[in-house]
């Protein structure tokens, strides 16, 4: 959930530089989703926002051409979930997907609604075990696969909002809530519902997921699997393609054209007049058109990445 992935590499503008948000659903990996796009667009240089495990769905942006350049940007954009707990048992990987051992103890809904203010605002929580987090150039589930505890150490992740919206307890022994969770990014629900389970001495695992809204990508704007196929088959992302920039709140610099050609090869500006505050700019041409994301120090423009030649 909390990775990315970003291709390397330098690459030329394409008809389809920009931001497809799909609606993932349950079973193909963030890679197939990645894939798929580049087969059908025919563009090598395809990236995601952030990994969505294979069972879980919702909000997967994925970036095309030389939008992928800002994926970066993107790596600390909150995230939103609604999330399925299951109490009653645990689970080897604190998903459906592990071995489940009950523990015959279920929790009230006024007992969650209660231990859930405990996961507001900072706190810490110790990834997963199967997880792709590194402990000594391993992925802590290469470590876990092989019946080693990967020993991984707490992270801060700050919790902006938990809410239990809805309780089944259709079964006493497991009932399932349904939360929805505002968080920082690298916060593993699935940490959440085993955290959960355990202040409550009932057990949880996450039995569902699905990503509301990844930074300004929200599940409503995203499209689904077969329109983004029956689109992009067609060579065509109509409807589909958001500019390159959409999400990113840095201020703007416009360039004239004489500025513009030193610029794109590579040149600093100095400007005499008013300039943003200092940091990350997005620089645009006199038509509109973005050619760099610059940084402003001391009143001097310095391109950081240039996507006009």
């Amino acid at each position: 959930m909390p990775e990315a992935s970003t291709p390397k590499g330098g690459g030329g503008a394409t008809p389809f530089d920009g931001i497809i948000v799909v609606a993932k659903e349950p079973g193909p990996t963030s890679h197939d989703i990645v894939a798929l796009v580049r087969r059908l667009t025919g563009v090598k240089r395809v990236g995601h926002g952030g990994t969505l495990d294979p069972f879980a769905a919702g909000v997967l942006p994925v970036f095309v051409g030389q939008a992928t350049r800002l994926v970066e940007y993107h790596m600390a954009d909150d995230k939103a979930y609604r999330a399925l707990v299951a109490f009653g048992a645990r689970s080897t990987t604190d998903d459906l997907a592990g071995e489940l051992t009950p523990t015959g103890v279920a929790p009230t809904r006024a007992g969650v609604e209660s231990a859930l203010a405990a996961f507001r605002g900072e706190i810490e929580q110790v990834p997963p075990d199967y997880s792709a987090v590194r402990v000594g150039g391993r992925k802590a589930y290469e470590l876990a696969r092989h019946g080693e505890k990967p020993g991984l150490r707490p992270r801060r992740v700050t919790i902006q909002r938990i809410e239990l919206v809805a309780w089944d307890d259709t079964d006493p022994a497991r009932p399932v809530a349904t939360i929805e969770v505002a968080c920082s990014a690298g916060t593993y629900i699935r940490a959440i519902a085993r955290d959960l389970g355990d202040r409550l001495g009932s057990g949880a695992y996450l039995a569902a997921l699905t990503r509301t809204a990844s930074g300004p990508f929200g599940l409503d704007a995203a499209h689904g699997l077969d329109e983004v196929r029956a689109a992009l088959a067609n060579g065509r992302a109509d409807g589909l393609l958001l500019p390159m920039d959409t999400g990113l709140t840095l201020p703007e610099v416009t360039l004239s054209p004489d500025e513009l050609v030193p610029f794109a090869r590579g040149q600093q500006l100095r400007r005499a007049g008013a300039l943003p505050g200092e940091g990350l700019v997005r620089v645009r041409d006199t038509s509109g058109r973005l050619v760099a994301i610059a940084r402003v120090a001391d009143g001097v423009i310095a391109p950081e990445k240039v996507f006009a030649a």
